[in-house]
């Protein structure tokens, strides 16, 4: 599968995800949000970059929900839920969050 961005064609795989995580950009990211049926606010793109650093700076870690939950209660500085999360990537913050943030797709069961 593949999509065509600013002239470019990226290529992803069956399920949507980057073949290349070099062909990801923050435009590239709203297109897969768009199809994705998600509408990015300051929280997704806050969700997203914690993802994107997490994998990059932590040798290819994908957090969990878990996870996710606490490091965007301590950045958005109040006690989230599960539920918080699940409403911005419904899919699943981690693989819909991750499919958005350019990541490979994740392997890796479930949230909580």
């Amino acid at each position: 599968m593949s999509f065509e961005y600013e002239g470019t064609t990226i290529e992803t795989n069956a399920n949507g995800h980057l073949e290349d995580q070099e062909d990801w950009n923050e435009g590239v990211a709203a297109v897969i949000a768009e199809q994705e049926s998600i509408q990015l606010t300051k929280r997704h793109w806050d969700l997203i970059n914690f993802l994107r650093e997490e994998f990059f700076e932590n040798a290819g870690n994908q957090p969990n929900t878990r996870k996710i939950v606490k490091a965007m209660s301590e950045a958005w500085g109040e006690k989230l839920s599960q539920r918080d999360v699940y409403e911005l990537f419904p899919g699943d913050p981690s693989k819909q969050g991750g499919k958005v943030a350019g990541l490979p797709e994740s392997r890796r069961k479930g949230g909580y």
